[in-house]
């Protein structure tokens, strides 16, 4: 019984061993999400800010081509002046050139305050631009880092797998087929019992059942935590005679 025991105990090792590994190794995904994320804000930053460059570039063309415009009509109204014979229309359109070159120096006003904001906003894009550049190397070693980590996690899992099947084959089938309908609910799903203690659940088992894994060596079920129970004599080495 001690080396059927033995066997089981070897098997478990290397399940709780992959189990550690998939569980230390669940971290990089979300890391590598939380990172991705990161990037991405910092992504779309830039791109609010260079289309609010682009918004104001827009703006300014406008401005530009309606001060232009207007400048054209004072020119040819100012052209049509000299031709009127008459007082009423010569003052009507001496009027509209005033109020279209009135219209312009506002226009010249808001395109020098535009060209200003323009200048700001490109400043802002550049700077961002380092600021992104020099960020998305941090996250990119950091993202690197972590797929080598979970690369080499998952490698690990998989040489242990590999071990698995060639432990499992050494346990006995009546036991090994116990130990895997409970460790698919629970894992340790083997577990000692010390001075009459499941160290599984921490409950006492009944006395009897304790004397008996202490004279057999074997193993039964915990009344508690429906774990395969065994004496942890049984696992230790005897003493030399």
């Amino acid at each position: 019984m001690r080396e059927k025991l033995k066997a089981l105990a070897e098997l478990q090792k290397v399940d709780l061993e992959v189990a550690s590994l998939r569980k230390a190794a669940d971290v990089h995904p979300r890391q590598l999400a939380e990172l991705e994320r990161e990037l991405g804000a910092a992504r779309s930053a830039i791109e609010a800010e260079r289309t609010r460059v682009a918004d104001i570039e827009r703006q300014k063309t406008t401005l530009e081509q309606n001060i232009s415009d207007e400048k054209d009509k004072v020119k040819k109204w100012e052209a049509r002046l000299a031709e009127q014979r008459s007082t009423r229309e010569y003052s009507a359109l001496a009027r509209e050139i005033d109020i279209a070159k009135k219209a312009n120096q506002t226009m010249s006003e808001e395109l020098v305050e535009i060209t200003k904001t323009l200048g700001a906003a490109r400043e802002a894009v550049k700077a961002k631009e380092i600021e992104f550049s020099a960020r998305q190397e941090q996250l990119s070693a950091r993202m690197t880092d972590l797929r080598g980590k979970q690369s080499q996690a998952e490698g690990q899992v998989k040489t242990l797998e590999g071990k698995r099947s060639t432990v499992a084959a050494g346990v006995d089938a009546t036991l090994l087929r116990r130990y895997e309908t409970i460790r698919k609910k629970k894992l340790p799903a083997m577990v000692g019992v010390v001075a009459g203690t499941c160290q599984g659940c921490n409950m006492n088992v009944p006395p009897q059942l304790y004397n008996t894994l202490r004279v057999t060596l074997g193993t039964d079920i915990c009344p508690s935590c429906n774990r395969i129970i065994y004496a942890v004599e049984a696992l230790e080495t005897p003493a030399a005679k």
